[in-house]
């Protein structure tokens, strides 16, 4: 990390939140100033070092308290968001408000005040499906999957030429974007936002598109929380952990505190980049794992009950999503750094937190 960067402000929108409050304690850590804003309060137990920033309260689509916010700031990490697959599609509004009204908000009052760098928390679910080669036709893009198809127990996407099995493998930034649900397309519209942006003003921004981000500190027993928080929060409570589909989906789990880094390592680095520009960056381990692999080494860890599979279902979902980090590492020279049972070892033991109510 370069010296010439230490003793920054940022803004850390979302900050009481789960990746958010590690990422203000790492910038703390790292020697930078940091405001938090943020409609829930302070978490009674946020991760260390987050106490001494100075705290926000208001929703990231208030225009004055955005505004005010942003006096004397030098950089903004934007994590504030409503995250997870919709319970209902009758929560798009929400979504789209929060995720994309809010970034809009934000990004004018940037505008307005000369605020010119922005680290923007990215999703990998703008990419859809993830990458597929067939042993025929090569790299290919399966449509949607049908729930016909999913009630018969036939999970896996066949290539839509022939028909055959796929080979899954490691997206890069360059694939298509392809979201498949309503929280996937606020996640590109916040990129796209982003982008115009950065035109508009000769701003900087950069997107990390996180991948399954798990640690200490997730919300327990939320509709809106990843694979990970659901496992766990089933294990507290005596239950086994339901793997949906067959258990054989592809992930990237990537450590909490691997992403408050590559965070750290973005906001240090996007003054350097173009003027005028967004530059996309995979945030993952770079290690793919099963969903059925990590709820039983979750289990394990915990000391039981043993994981159960049940055939079913999210028609949201998709079925193999894993990154290639390659860029974030190459260009930024961030790297993941928990390995996976080192991970879950911790996460099995770490306390979660209750999770705030959805800001609508």
């Amino acid at each position: 990390m370069a010296d010439s960067f230490s003793g920054m402000r940022i803004l850390v929108t979302g900050g009481a939140g789960f990746i958010g409050s590690h990422i203000t304690a790492a910038l703390a850590e790292a020697g930078h100033d940091t405001v938090v804003l943020d409609a829930q309060p302070p978490p009674e137990r946020s991760a260390a070092g987050a106490g001494s920033a100075r705290w926000i309260r208001c929703d990231v689509r208030d225009e004055q308290g955005v505004g005010e916010a942003l006096h004397g700031v030098d950089a903004v990490c934007h994590q504030a968001a409503m995250v997870g697959l919709t319970a209902d599609f009758g929560d798009a509004p929400d979504y789209v408000g929060t995720n994309d009204l809010g970034t809009a908000v934000l990004l004018a009052a940037m505008a307005r005040a000369g605020v010119r760098d922005l680290v923007l928390a990215g999703s990998m679910v703008v990419y859809g499906e993830g990458r597929y080669t067939c042993g025929e036709h090569g790299d290919v893009r399966p449509g949607p999957r049908r729930p016909a198809e999913l009630d018969a127990g036939r999970f896996e996407p066949p290539c839509p030429v022939c028909g055959a099995t796929l080979e899954p493998g490691l997206v890069g930034e360059d694939a298509p974007a392809d979201p498949r649900s309503v929280y996937a397309a606020t996640k590109l519209a916040q990129e796209h936002l982003a982008a115009a942006w950065a035109r508009a003003t000769g701003g900087r921004a950069v997107s990390l598109r996180y991948h399954n981000v798990y640690g200490p500190g997730m919300p327990r027993d939320t509709p809106y929380a990843g694979v990970a928080s659901f496992f766990r929060s089933a294990l507290a409570r005596g239950d086994a952990p339901a793997v949906f589909e067959d258990g054989r989906q592809r992930r990237d789990f990537v450590h909490v505190r691997d992403v408050a880094g590559a965070n750290v390592a973005a906001l240090e680095a996007v003054a350097d980049r173009e003027d005028g520009t967004l530059r996309a960056y995979n945030a993952g381990s770079g290690t793919p794992h099963t969903v059925g692999e990590m709820a039983e080494a979750l289990a394990r860890a915990y000391g039981g009950p043993h994981p159960r599979t049940t055939g079913q279902y999210r028609l949201g979902d998709v079925r193999h999503i894993t990154a290639s980090s390659a860029r974030l590492a190459d260009e930024l020279g961030w790297r993941a750094g928990v390995g996976f049972a080192e991970g879950m070892a911790e996460f099995a033991a770490a306390p979660l937190r209750d999770a705030p109510p959805p800001v609508r």
